[in-house]
């Protein structure tokens, strides 16, 4: 039976509390396109893009429409390139990167995701010249975002690349500098990547999916912290319960608009994302809900604890609410994408050793944090490692997206516009870890990756 009341409560979420289905994303494999001939396979791989996504905006548009749920973005993740490209190791990856942003061009997508590489165990052909050609790919390309994975549980850490990335990093900031370093904030590094992401900049279309299938992310920080705040005078017990609750409306309005992407797209459904994803718009972030459950500010002591609260009870909730969760699932903490964080940063209230502290308890990592230009690349390469080994004990995805603010220093601000946001410059520690990252090598894998 449809209860009125759920009716006008769902309506309230998106009119006044900025709940919204954050992306419908088409994973598609590339594996047919694979070629020695590199301009063969940019044809293949443009044409199976147009074909398998022609209809992708227009489908997302329309549901947003049939069911007044907002759809902020489409967007596609496509198989590693470093895949496709170890077929042809003499050529130039970055034609695979202008291929991909043609596509996403022709069939009008936000972004596509899959300029990646898996490096956790070591490097296969193909893998070096796309890493070395990400920086030249992010600034000549408009919507393609890049991801490298570092490391995993099962596999240890690979501090050759971990030292690469650093390097990388840098070099992809350099590149772009003339438009606020956004190649940096396009390129992730990840520890124990998930294959099934429908959130940029780390989606790709992992080897074990199908051909096509509809990923679908849903977000409503906003929501949340509403729920809370007429909650009023609670104990955290009955916090969580609140979480949870929401988590599941907004999950299933998420459910719905996934199954009917599949169901007029003739594609599998894969997995619903359910994590909480803010944005700079006041009142649609994860901040804030921290800060209703009684911080004074987010980056206070008590903040790691709300958010271990926040993300397990988002996971418990959504749970329930969908046939198939998967992605990331519970709460980012991107820095110049939520606007209670940036104004935290602002304050001094969150620095980035209290990021990494919140990184063991969120949904991914060191995410869209602007640091200053000067920052070498052994001093990002040892963040990573951190970040890294976090994710590889835990047994979670960790991940590192940072902006190095060419020509700019502590407390200056960036602005990317849009979802990704902007901000302050954060200090880092530049104690040198230089010696560390010369090492190279792998760190073992953790005893409790031995579960066979």
């Amino acid at each position: 039976m449809i209860n009125s009341h759920d009716i006008l409560e769902t309506i309230s979420m998106i009119d006044n509390e900025n709940l919204d289905v954050r992306t419908i994303t088409m994973g598609i494999s590339l594996l047919d396109c694979i070629d020695s001939d590199i301009d063969k396979a940019c044809d293949k791989i443009y044409d199976k893009i147009c074909r398998y996504a022609k209809d992708l905006v227009k489908t997302g548009e329309d549901i947003s429409k049939d069911y007044g749920i907002p759809i902020i973005h489409k967007r596609i993740s496509v198989t590693p390139i470093a895949l496709v490209a170890a077929a042809c190791p003499t050529k130039n990856p970055v034609k695979f990167a202008k291929t991909l942003d043609k596509a996403s061009k022709t069939v009008g997508v936000n972004f596509v995701g899959g300029y990646s590489s898996l490096v956790h165990k070591g490097f296969a052909p193909g893998d070096y010249a796309l890493i070395e050609s990400i920086p030249e790919a992010l600034s000549v390309t408009d919507n393609v975002c890049s991801s490298v994975n570092v490391g995993s549980t099962k596999t240890g850490i690979n501090m050759d690349a971990v030292a690469k990335m650093g390097r990388i990093i840098k070099a992809t900031a350099e590149e772009t500098k003339d438009r606020d370093c956004i190649g940096a904030a396009k390129l992730v590094v990840f520890c124990n990547a998930p294959e099934d992401n429908p959130f940029m900049a780390g989606a790709f279309h992992g080897t074990g999916e199908p051909d096509c299938v509809i990923n679908v992310g849903v977000s409503g920080p906003g929501v949340v912290r509403a729920a809370l705040s007429k909650a009023g005078d609670c104990n955290i017990t009955e916090v969580a319960d609140i979480v949870k609750r929401t988590a599941f409306k907004i999950t299933r309005a998420g459910q719905l608009v996934a199954q009917e992407a599949a169901k007029r797209l003739c594609v599998p459904f894969g997995i619903l994302d359910l994590s909480l994803a803010p944005t700079p718009a006041v009142g649609d972030s994860v901040a804030y809900i921290l800060e209703e459950m009684g911080l004074e500010q987010c980056g206070a002591h008590g903040t790691t604890a709300c958010l271990a609260l926040l993300n397990d009870a988002v996971k418990k909730g959504g749970a329930m609410a969908s046939s198939h969760v998967g992605g990331l699932s519970g709460a980012f903490i991107p820095v110049t994408e939520d606007a209670g964080m940036i104004e935290a940063a602002r304050s001094k209230a969150l620095s980035i050793v209290k990021l990494e502290a919140m990184t063991s308890v969120c949904s991914v990592g060191l995410d869209m944090i602007a640091i200053p230009g000067d920052t070498s690349a052994d001093v990002i390469s040892g963040i990573i490692a951190d970040e890294a080994a976090i994710g590889m004990v835990n047994t979670k995805t960790t991940a590192v997206r940072l902006i190095p603010a060419i020509g700019k220093k502590v407390g200056d601000e960036l602005n990317f516009g849009g979802l990704l946001g902007g901000g302050p410059v954060m200090e880092v520690n530049t104690k040198s870890p230089a010696k560390l990252i010369a090492r190279g090598g792998r760190i073992p894998a953790p005893l409790q990756s031995l579960k066979n």
